[in-house]
């Protein structure tokens, strides 16, 4: 946690140099821009999106990291496995 109730955090985690941020809560949601592996991100909310498989298993958790700014969990080191306690759903 980042010492904000409700808000929580994770590290970016991808084979690639970066992961792509969607508008939405899934793969169909246009890119609107990207993050780089390992940086860490603020986690606002989480909501249920599409089913996508990435490095930490298969998942339809998607992260609210900004304003209309979703990243897949499976791809987010967050120390939890799907839900994160203390995370609000969006």
């Amino acid at each position: 946690m980042n010492g904000i109730t409700g808000i929580g955090s994770g590290t970016v985690v991808t084979e690639a140099s970066s992961l792509n941020v969607r508008s939405g809560p899934g793969a169909s949601y246009p890119v609107v821009g990207s993050v780089a592996d390992g940086a860490s991100v603020a986690v606002y909310c989480q909501a249920t999106g599409s089913t996508v498989t990435g490095p930490y298993g298969t998942t339809a958790v998607w992260n609210r990291i900004g304003t209309n700014r979703y990243v897949l969990d499976a791809f987010l080191l967050t120390g939890y496995d799907g839900y994160v306690p203390n995370v609000p759903r969006c």
